[in-house]
């Protein structure tokens, strides 16, 4: 079973709710979590970290908040969960001891993340945008072009 973390889903809400609500304005932090229900002090954790890693951009001023840092087709799921999840690696992991668990376990783990991420890597913001849409999910604004010039 695949299980991600709390904060990696909610890096996934946050960034698709960007993705709908960031245009013209950014979008700030206390929408989201009125949206999305999670207090802000944890939302904000997760939103410096996409901003350190590219995929957000923070805007200062009274009108600031979060813009995607590029198109949203351009920002991968699997770009989102390597984000968040690095935010709780904290040695959690035990580290096999045995050659079953070093040669055997491991190497079939690292194998089945490596498949997931690849498929999560195909999947863009804008395809789970336009899940959302087609599902009729409200995600608090209207749907935006995404336009490249």
């Amino acid at each position: 079973m695949l299980k991600l973390s709390r904060k990696t889903l909610l890096a996934l809400e946050a960034v698709i709710d960007i993705a709908f609500n960031g245009r013209p304005e950014p979008v700030q932090a206390k929408e989201i979590t009125a949206r999305q229900g999670v207090p802000q002090r944890y939302l904000e954790q997760v939103m410096q970290q996409l901003v350190r890693a590219g995929v957000l951009r923070g805007v200062r001023g009274p009108r600031g908040g979060y813009r995607l840092a590029k198109e949203r087709r351009r920002i991968t799921v699997g770009e989102v969960v390597r984000v968040a999840e690095s935010l709780d690696e904290d040695g959690e992991n035990p580290v096999p001891h045995s050659a079953l668990g070093t040669q055997i376990v491991t190497p079939l783990i690292a194998s089945l993340q490596e498949e997931v991420m690849a498929k999560l890597d195909a999947i863009s913001i804008e395809d789970l945008c336009a899940r959302a849409r087609a599902a009729g999910v409200d995600c608090g604004g209207a749907a935006a072009a995404d336009f490249t010039i």
